[in-house]
């Protein structure tokens, strides 16, 4: 979860299953901490921006998050269905060579302790986790990753074990002191000191709050005990006094003061806010020391789309420009960019949704392949209400959109992906898709730079643009990243696509360009062969641009458009039309002041710009944002569901998205639905369940019983049947009929 000073309070809703509501009477034997291959062949550390081996090779950590440890169940979530072993190798098969691993300090204790709760595992689809307890089916997988080629850490994602355990802000609570959670990881660096399968620990997920809370988390030189650069400071230096092998990965907060004002100020504008563990900018007025071990600190920002939270720099005109000027660069990245320490973007993720989330998504993509920065995709489960994951509701098939646009950043050397153990590929013995780190003959990426590229063409120049198009580059080794436009000897911008229009250009001038591939090792492609053009004549060389359009408004939608209309701008010479934006993205012209979306999808929130253009090429800010949504697309209720089920003998998990397709806000829902053949909920989540013969209720809770327009909110159970498990058929959200999906 993450949001800023000024966000409304919104969840990320992790579905959860069912746990035993006891611990076993009597502790269990720990067992032996797993073996490995051998001790210390695999541990990092820092130089500069940079995380390398032993030997001072940079490595490249590119995986995911799998949650449900840090949740009451105590396990990975998916294995009430999935398969431990097939989800781990196929993660490993397709590029994932590290894994962060959510915990909760609750769980270390009851591990310390050797007292455990009876974990919620499908044994009919794990039989090897048969009779297994939590710390046991953990170390099971522990020597899953080992043979095909994962690394992993821990993050103590919350102090109590809860499925929204890291809404509260601070790494105490209730019974949870700060010494309960540096004894944790002294216990669990203690236990796994000889295996590097572990290579590191973030000390707490998203520290956060804002001004004038009861309890938030703040970033100076005090020891007070509010101060989240103190603790991790001090949890980081008792990790190392035990493991000096670890990395120390940490986080962010929420807010930062604006120079001169005090942690006391209860004023919002006095603070600088973004997402929940991305706001790092305290590091360079306090930064984390740890002593002889400073080598071993990386700095592990969180960033998300406007999915997750329209956040104040998604709205009007943006692009990854923007998000790198005003969000990344004085958030975290300028760590990268003065060569402070490594990056580790511990979670970004989310929905692909062919617009603006997927937008970000790709612009932060690129970044981290430019910048080769570390990262663990949030997540592998489905069950993320707010980003999806990237194994769909089975736990067997993947995302394979999202998968495809999250590929370019995993570590690739000669079309492999590589572990970062320097014996075992990734993958495991005899993969034909991985290599060892030992097999990476330099530093990360090939040596090889992709084609260049070819029939540079230049499209109809204006008195201030060039449009240029060119067929794409290949590259065999790690595939082509993207391209820079030169012009003349200048760098005037990059694309993923083969296409770029240059601009801020003089009429009647006479310009030359060429364009470069690059790769995702960071190579760079020769030249393409240089064109040259001439902008168009601009006359009396009119350089006042139109006014801004202003009213930007919405006329009565359908399911599959959205009918628009705003004040006309006015100009020194002459309107001769408007751009219109959907997120960002040119999306059409009109040279009246109206224009109609088309194309859409029913029940969609979309968010329009519309920028002025005058004969000379001069173009107007952009109007102010304004989200319009498309009509339902059923009569009958603003509502769709979609249900899944997974089965065994005589019991069954069930998911279920609610998505509110109307365009005003749901308050108060409750889900309706029945089941044909006698099945009976046995224990929900993120919602409370009543059964009465064959009729199920499901009704929100305070964190998700409001959903906007578009908005959606997973919920769950699980429960039992005698042999035949039909699907409802029906379901009403307060009393009106839902789309079924």
């Amino acid at each position: 979860m993450r949001r800023t000073v000024s966000s409304t309070h919104r969840l990320r809703a992790l579905a959860t299953s069912v746990a035993a509501t006891a611990a076993l009477t009597a502790p269990l034997v720990l067992g032996a901490v797993p073996a490995h291959a051998a001790a210390g062949d695999d541990w990092l550390h820092v130089s500069g921006n940079k995380i390398v081996d032993e030997a001072g090779k940079e490595v490249w950590l590119t995986g995911t998050n799998w949650f449900g440890f840090n949740a009451s169940e105590r396990v990975f979530h998916g294995l009430w269905s999935g398969n431990i072993t097939t989800i781990t190798k196929g993660m490993a098969d397709r590029g994932i060579n590290t894994v962060r691993v959510p915990i909760s300090t609750q769980l270390l204790l009851e591990w310390k302790a050797g007292t455990f709760l009876k974990p919620n595992v499908n044994t009919y689809a794990n039989p090897e986790l048969e009779g297994l307890n939590s710390l046991q089916i953990f170390d099971h997988w522990l020597t899953l990753c080992e043979k095909y080629g994962i690394k992993v850490f821990l993050d103590v994602h919350s102090a109590e074990a809860d499925n929204a355990g890291h809404v509260y802000p601070v790494w105490w609570k209730g019974a949870i002191t700060t010494e309960d959670v540096y004894a944790g990881w002294e216990w669990v660096a203690e236990r796994y000191k000889t295996n590097d399968t572990i290579i590191g620990a973030d000390v707490k997920n998203e520290p956060h709050g804002t001004p004038g809370a009861t309890e938030r988390a703040k970033w100076d030189g005090s020891s007070d005990k509010d101060n989240f650069k103190h603790f991790a400071q001090t949890a980081g230096r008792r990790i190392l006094a035990i493991n000096p092998h670890w990395l120390i990965f940490v986080e962010g907060i929420e807010v930062y003061p604006k120079p001169g004002v005090p942690w006391t100020s209860t004023g919002l504008t006095d603070y600088y806010g973004t997402w929940w563990g991305g706001n790092l900018r305290g590091v360079k007025d306090f930064p984390i020391d740890l002593g002889a071990n400073q080598d071993q600190l990386v700095y592990s920002p969180h960033d998300y789309g406007p999915l997750v939270f329209d956040q104040p720099w998604f709205q009007g005109t943006w692009d990854r420009t923007t998000l790198e000027r005003d969000v990344w660069d004085p958030n975290w990245l300028y760590l990268h960019k003065q060569n402070t320490a490594p990056l580790l973007i511990g979670e970004w993720g989310g929905f692909m949704d062919g617009g603006r989330n997927e937008k970000w998504m790709t612009a932060l993509r690129d970044l981290i392949v430019e910048r080769r920065l570390s990262h663990t995709f949030w997540v592998l489960n489905p069950n993320s209400g707010d980003t999806g994951g990237l194994l769909n509701h089975d736990w067997t098939t993947w995302d394979e959109p999202k998968y495809a646009l999250l590929k370019p950043s995993l570590w690739q050397d000669g079309g492999k992906f590589v572990s970062l153990d320097h014996t075992v590929r990734l993958g495991g013995a005899g993969s034909t898709t991985g290599k060892s780190l030992a097999e990476v003959g330099g530093q990360p990426g090939d040596g090889t730079a992709p084609t260049v590229p070819a029939n540079l063409a230049v499209g109809t120049p204006s008195t201030t643009s060039v449009p240029l198009t060119w067929s794409p580059s290949t590259d065999a080794g790690s595939g082509v990243a993207g391209y820079e436009v030169y012009r003349g000897t200048t760098l005037v911008g990059t694309t993923t696509s083969t296409a770029f229009t240059v601009t801020g250009l003089t009429a009647d001038t006479s310009y030359s360009f060429t364009v470069r591939a690059k790769d995702v090792a960071g190579n760079v492609s020769a030249a393409s062969t240089m064109v040259t053009t001439r902008t168009a004549v601009g006359g009396t060389a009119d350089t006042v641009a139109p006014t801004a359009p202003t009213g930007l408004e919405a006329g009565t939608g359908t399911t599959t458009s959205i009918p628009l209309r705003w004040t006309p701008s006015t100009d020194n010479v002459a309107v001769t039309g408007y751009d219109v934006y959907r997120a960002g993205t040119l999306v059409g012209s009109s040279t009246t002041p109206s224009w109609t979306a088309t194309g859409l999808a029913a029940g969609t929130s979309y968010v329009f710009t519309v920028v002025a253009k005058d004969a000379a090429g001069n173009r107007s800010a952009s109007s102010s944002a304004l989200t319009a949504y498309t009509a339902p697309d059923v009569a009958t209720g603003s509502c769709a569901v979609t249900y899944a089920a997974n089965s065994w003998s005589s019991g069954f998990t069930g998911s279920i998205r609610i998505t509110n397709t109307g365009t005003t806000a749901l308050t108060g829902w409750t889900l309706g639905f029945g089941f044909a053949d006698g099945q009976t909920v046995t224990q929900g989540w993120s919602a409370a369940f009543t059964q009465t013969g064959s009729s199920v209720t499901a009704t929100g809770l305070a964190w998700n019983s409001t959903l906007a327009p578009g908005a959606s909110t997973e919920i769950g159970f699980n429960g039992s049947h005698t042999g035949t498990n039909t699907a409802p058929r029906a379901f009403t959200v307060n009393g009106a009929a839902c789309t079924v999906r």
